[in-house]
């Protein structure tokens, strides 16, 4: 089965206990210095204020997630996180593909505040295509030109 991409808003995380159990799990692998808050309270801080959790779901589990706000024209993606038992085996990479094809298909492009990177996380950003922008203030990453030639 593959991973595929789940959002959690407030309601699907109030409403779904698995969900809720799983988005905990995942955070209360993180590093400390990683999360602000404690796992739980972090998530419904993050989820109150507006934004979403991007998360990668395999056999109905959820085993990574990003936090992400969205605007206008761009999702500001942070706080991205792999269950502990499933790192180095690909799901941090499929998510970042899985919301850069969500984020493109809304007409947005994918930003992360430099501020809320460690250096392994730029180099992963960097592998994965996004550049360094604004004055080194964030990576972007654009959605991919149309295949019909208008630039």
């Amino acid at each position: 089965m593959p991973v595929t991409l789940h959002k959690v808003d407030h309601a699907c995380w109030a409403g779904d206990a698995q969900v809720a159990h799983d988005l905990s799990r995942i955070y209360a692998d993180a590093p400390a210095e990683r999360l602000p808050l404690p796992a739980d309270e972090f998530i419904q801080q993050h989820l109150s204020s507006g934004g979403l959790f991007c998360c990668a779901r395999f056999n109905e589990r959820l085993l990574g997630a990003i936090a992400v706000m969205c605007d206008d024209e761009a999702w500001w993606l942070s706080h991205f996180c792999v269950r502990k038992a499933t790192r180095r085996r690909g799901v941090g990479s499929r998510l970042l593909a899985l919301v850069g094809e969500a984020a493109y298909g809304e007409g947005c492009v994918l930003r992360v505040a430099t501020s809320t990177l460690m250096m392994g996380d730029q180099l992963l950003l960097s592998r994965h295509g996004y550049r360094l922008v604004d004055g080194g203030n964030y990576f972007e990453l654009n959605p991919p030109a149309s295949q019909g030639g208008n630039q």
